[in-house]
């Protein structure tokens, strides 16, 4: 049993790590108009943000914002308390690059989603598609994880029924607005969703599902 039960931690500790090289590697060899989820402007998550009536000092994290142009938009409107994770440390030197000095004012956090122990709780947990590359046990591990770490807002958004069935030669896990409520609806009640035909770098369509959901009392 103890042999096993080795064998499986090892063979998932190997995948994780395989993922991480999979993410660095995209990283160190593309650039922002060379993968397919670049936003110039994240228009609909900066919107979610602003409709959480949030402070400007509260708490806000990106879940896998690597070098997306969120925190750039989240410092020009003046929130002060902006956190970053990414699998892909690669990934978040680059963000510090383009932002220069203003790279001091942001919480950097190199970890998988996966693993990741949260120090604090978050007024906004920010995702926009990492959630879609879980498994389903994993999927059940980040929804505790966000009971716990979410104060108030939890914000996701995954490729949709519509979307893709593959992203940077992954398979992802498509959903719906329901599909979404379905996971959280335990300790969130959902506030907002909606649609949207992302254009890629490429010129391609990609559908997203936007989810707001806000924390239970």
């Amino acid at each position: 049993m103890i042999k096993e039960l080795l064998l499986l931690l090892f063979t998932i500790l190997d995948a994780m790590e395989n993922i991480k090289e999979h993410w660095e590697g995209v990283y160190k060899t593309k650039t922002p108009d060379q993968v397919s989820w670049t936003q110039v402007k994240p228009i609909n998550s900066l919107r979610l943000i602003e409709n959480s009536n949030i402070s400007k000092d509260a708490k806000i994290i990106d879940i896998g914002g690597g070098d997306s142009n969120l925190v750039d938009y989240l410092l020009e409107e003046g929130y002060t308390n902006i956190t970053v994770l990414d699998i892909s440390g690669e990934a978040l030197e680059r963000a510090k690059k383009r932002l220069g000095n203003k790279a001091h004012q942001v919480k950097w956090i190199e970890s998988n989603i996966t693993t990741f122990t949260p120090t604090e709780q978050y007024d906004v947990w920010h995702d926009r598609a990492v959630f879609h590359f879980l498994t389903v046990e994993e999927t059940q591990a980040y929804t505790q994880l966000v009971t716990k770490a979410v104060k108030e807002n939890l914000i996701i958004a995954t490729f949709s029924k519509q979307g893709p069935l593959k992203c940077s030669g992954l398979e992802i896990i498509q959903y719906n607005a329901e599909d979404l409520n379905e996971l959280f609806k335990e300790s969130f009640t959902l506030k907002d969703s909606f649609y949207e035909d992302h254009i890629t770098p490429f010129d391609t369509k990609q559908n997203f599902v936007y989810c707001h959901f806000k924390k239970n009392k």
